[in-house]
This record gives structure tokens, C-alpha cells and sequence, in this order.
């Protein structure tokens, strides 16, 4: 397990774990030298990579294919009301389309977290695209402002990757203990049917009652013993809550 996560990158990677939408900005093809901003559906994938499914036809995918330089934006309000101190994170980067073998290990976390997807699978000008960071900007609110290291947020392959399904068979299986007393500890809600469904290096997602719910680490965890370790640590700083 490495090193504990500073707050900026806590609230950041919660930020984006627990999003599905945001604004994808790209270069105009048709007006060159302006923005072209729209609105997108995402995943993230066991590292921090960001995922859309769009089609060759959307103007985003057109501007795409000649400058693959793009920006996410996501946000969040707090409880305050002003809209001016809400949480944002700007993901820069570059988004291409996948190969097929990482598309294979995508299509199928893709429509786990967004079933409604599966219908555009049918259309033939629908792919996946990635986007492998550059430059993550953090603004947690008034003060909280960082540009944070790069070297977490680019693609990495953790080696539990080829095991996460046993792992979520057997959390889900013997220990959904520790899986109902996180919920509750990181999202106050009880639910004994809840289930983790994927993981990721920085924690994982638990459905419950058709909703999805992220419960983050305080680590990044490349490896089955690290991710054990982890798990075991929550099981216990959550024992209260069983």
C-alpha cells in the first residue's frame, strides 16, 4: 500500500469517482481556435483513466480526430448553496480511441455502470474513447486550490486486475460485513443486500437499492496483499458500524 493520500487528492479522487457526467471541452474543427464544449456520460476505470462512449457523428468525436487534446470538467456543489465554493476538477489530457483488447475489459465496466448504454452498442459509429491525463486541476473551494501530481493519475495496470472478479465474489460471498458496515461508515446507509460490483486502485463501488456508492481508501493498492491489507484495515476502523 503506498503512502496516505493528501486531502486535496482524497476529495479529488472522491469527486471523480462518484461522477458519471461532466463537460467535455475540445478544439473546434469547424472554428479553429475556440473551445467546443458538451456534455458527456463517463466511466473510470481501475486506475484513473476516463472513459466515454460516443459516436463518430457528435461534434465532440469529429474535433476529436483532428486535435486530441481535450478537457473534463466536473462539479459538485456543497451543502452552502454557493455555487461559487463548489468542488471542481479539471482533467486535461488527450482522448483516443481504445484497442480492442483494452475494449474488451472496458465494454462490459462500461455498461455495469451505465446499463442504458448497452442500446447504442447496436450503432455502428459508437466507440470507446480514453482519456490518459496530463494536468489535473483541483478547487475544493474558497482557498483549497492545487495543481495535483501527475504520476498517480496516469494509466497503470494493478496486478489484482486479472483476479477482480474472485475478489468481488469473495467480498460479496464471506464478508459482506465489511461491505454493509463501509457503506454505512463513508454514506450513512444501511443496506444488508448491498454488493461490490468494481474495484479500483483508490477503493471500490458498492451497489445498493439501484444506486452506486464509492467507498474510498486512504492508499493506492496495486497489488492483491495491499488491497487485503486495506479491506482488513476498514474492516476494522468500521467495526462500529456492523
Amino acid at each position: 500500500m503506498k503512502e496516505k493520500l493528501n486531502k486535496f487528492e482524497t476529495s479529488a479522487i472522491n469527486l471523480l469517482r462518484s461522477s458519471s457526467s461532466g463537460i467535455l471541452s475540445t478544439l473546434s474543427k469547424s472554428f479553429k481556435g475556440y473551445p467546443f464544449g458538451s456534455y458527456v456520460t463517463f466511466i473510470t476505470g481501475p486506475d484513473r483513466s476516463v472513459y466515454i462512449y460516443a459516436s463518430t457523428l457528435a461534434q465532440h468525436t469529429k474535433n476529436l480526430f483532428r486535435d486530441s487534446r481535450a478537457c473534463i470538467t466536473l462539479s459538485k456543489e456543497k451543502k452552502d448553496d454557493d455555487k461559487q465554493n463548489s468542488q471542481r476538477l479539471t482533467l486535461m489530457g488527450d482522448l483516443k480511441p481504445i484497442n480492442k483488447s483494452e475494449k474488451e475489459l472496458v465494454k462490459p465496466r462500461f455498461h455495469k455502470f451505465l446499463p442504458d448504454s448497452k442500446k447504442y452498442s447496436a450503432l455502428h459509429d459508437f466507440d470507446f474513447y480514453k482519456l490518459s491525463h496530463s494536468k489535473i486541476r483541483w478547487i475544493g473551494g474558497f482557498g483549497e486550490i492545487a495543481w495535483l501530481k501527475i504520476k498517480d493519475w496516469k494509466p497503470v495496470k494493478p496486478s489484482w486486475i486479472n483476479n477482480e472478479e474472485g475478489m468481488i465474489n469473495h467480498m460479496n460471498h464471506d464478508h459482506s460485513n465489511v461491505i454493509f458496515s463501509a457503506l454505512q461508515a463513508q454514506h450513512q446507509r444501511r443496506d444488508k443486500k448491498a454488493k461490490m460490483i468494481a474495484l479500483c486502485i483508490d477503493g471500490y463501488f458498492i451497489k445498493s437499492r439501484g444506486k452506486i456508492f464509492f467507498i474510498s481508501f486512504d492508499g493506492i493498492c496495486m497489488n492483491a496483499k495491499s488491497y487485503r491489507e486495506m479491506l482488513i484495515f476498514q474492516a476494522n476502523q468500521y467495526r462500529k458500524f456492523e
